[in-house]
């Protein structure tokens, strides 16, 4: 898994520990029962917690059991019948493309950190990657004349995304002009994308960039790396592409975690409905007199006496 996953799980199971070490029978890690774990559930609840978050941290504690189990540490494991908290689908924020132009209009290309971050905001909208995968793109896996970059998701599981031709194009603008001349940390040579100290940039910058991109533009919408990564996929479902073929982008494992994205399509459908249909459109859906008829530009005539 990866190093983030690695330390969420961790943090998850410490949870679990301090509330053993406040409980009256102060139970061992090997001992705590199915009662146990359903009272942690409940207390993490009383500090409002939500139900998502709840999900997260069993799963992790789940994961922790099922290696106890494995190393014939525990008999039985004290999570197998606790189901996971009921949890809504929320459908992600997204950006309309006329607000994705405008973030990148508002990009100042006149300096050299505006010029690095019009190329990310091209390469994220392009390719759909995890604020991870971009800080960690390198160069040697950027294969530009054949228009693919070869990403490490997670579980260090490699694909092929194929990347547009504007994203190319500004990244190449970035390289000729900004980091071809910057004094190059050694750890950091092969990484495409790089602070002013020539050093890889941390996911916290990416977020911070972004933030305030959005704000100059004037979007109130809660925008983050990933907003790009849910705007790249509904936009392609919008477009009618493939749903296997979006999953293979977006290096999801399962095609119900890509299925979210025909979710917010079904929300496009109805808007689209809304808008076009003589029955919904609110241009048509007006109250017409009963002593009106109108003709085929709807234009209302006096209706003729039996």
């Amino acid at each position: 898994m990866s190093e983030n996953s690695i330390e969420a799980y961790v943090r998850d199971v410490e949870k679990l520990s301090q509330f053993a070490d406040i409980a009256e029978h102060k139970p061992a890690p090997e001992t705590i029962s199915e009662r146990d774990i359903l009272d942690f559930l409940e207390y993490i609840g009383n500090f409002g917690i939500s139900a998502t978050s709840q999900a997260r941290i069993l799963s992790g504690i789940k994961s922790f059991y099922k290696y106890l189990a494995l190393e014939n540490l525990i008999q039985i494991d004290p999570t197998n019948l606790i189901e996971s908290p009921k949890i809504g689908r929320k459908l992600p924020d997204t950006l309309t493309f006329p607000e994705i132009e405008q973030m990148l209009e508002i990009i100042d290309h006149s300096t050299p950190e505006g010029t690095r971050n019009r190329a990310i905001l091209e390469v994220l909208y392009s390719c759909g990657l995890r604020v991870s995968e971009l800080i960690d793109l390198k160069l040697t896996n950027c294969y530009f004349d054949i228009g693919f970059v070869r990403v490490f998701g997670k579980g260090r599981k490699v694909r092929l995304v194929p990347i547009g031709r504007d994203a190319i194009k500004y990244t190449k603008i970035y390289f000729e002009t900004v980091r071809n001349h910057q004094d190059i940390q050694p750890e950091s040579e092969d990484i495409v994308f790089l602070n002013r100290r020539g050093k890889q940039l941390t996911r916290v910058m990416i977020f911070l960039i972004i933030k305030d991109l959005a704000e100059r533009t004037g979007i109130h919408k809660s925008i983050s790396p990933h907003t790009f990564r849910h705007s790249f996929a509904t936009h392609l479902i919008e477009g009618g592409a493939d749903l296997r073929a979006v999953q293979e982008m977006l290096g999801h494992e399962s095609i119900t975690t890509t299925e979210i994205y025909t979710h917010l399509d079904r929300v496009f459908l109805q808007e689209t409905l809304k808008s076009f249909h003589p029955r919904e459109s609110k241009s048509l859906n007006t109250t017409h007199s009963p002593n009106k008829i109108y003709d085929k530009n709807n234009n209302p005539h006096s209706k003729p006496s039996d």
